[in-house]
């Protein structure tokens, strides 16, 4: 498959999908599709990373980088309705399902936007950011997503990361400790890190 969900305009055929979850305790429906990650389920990984979030200490937004058709930053948007969380994601079917899933969920505190790694959001301050990387793109998008977590969040602000063992997390704790003052393993579970990195 030479094209996967880490595109601007998947070329696969249109296929919405509905799905239901529950999330940190509510219920969830959310539409999916063809061209976007993890369209049949919430996949493991985002379930792990969604209910292991804790609210950062410090005041401010929260970026979902990668959102895909939304369910990190919509659940916890919802659950902490006096942040702002700004769902980033290059894929623009993506985008436009985030954007009609929050409305379905009556989840009013996100603004959804097309952005390549964290490119629109460059110049702005966060108390967190979020991410499920897209491993399939690469190890370079992965680190570059991470290189740009850094620069967006605030002093003491946090970065959660979501990746397999096998797919990389060794070198994505290694590569954290480079830029970061602390670094942990918050949860391990069927081969998925959740790794918290502060600033």
């Amino acid at each position: 498959m030479s094209e996967h969900y880490y595109t601007k305009n998947p070329g696969v055929k249109s296929n919405p999908n509905k799905i239901a979850a529950e999330l940190r305790g509510k219920q969830f429906q959310f539409t999916t599709d063809s061209g976007v990650f993890s369209k049949k389920e919430i996949d493991f990984g985002s379930k792990l990373l969604i209910e292991s979030f804790e609210e950062p200490e410090v005041e401010g937004d929260i970026v979902d980088a990668g959102c895909g058709y939304g369910p990190i930053g919509i659940s916890l948007a919802s659950e902490f309705p006096n942040r702002r969380f700004y769902m980033l994601d290059v894929n623009e079917r993506a985008t436009k399902l985030a954007t009609n899933n929050a409305i379905k969920n009556r989840v009013h505190n996100v603004i959804v936007m097309e952005s390549d790694q964290l490119s629109a959001v460059k110049g702005s301050m966060f108390a967190s950011v979020l991410t499920n990387p897209p491993i399939r793109a690469g190890k370079d998008i992965v680190h570059g997503i991470l290189e740009d977590a850094y620069e967006v969040l605030k002093e003491h602000g946090t970065l959660w990361v979501v990746i397999q063992k096998k797919q990389g997390a060794p070198s994505a704790i290694a590569k954290l400790e480079e830029m970061f003052e602390q670094v942990e393993t918050v949860v391990k579970k069927k081969g998925y890190y959740i790794l918290k990195a502060v600033k």
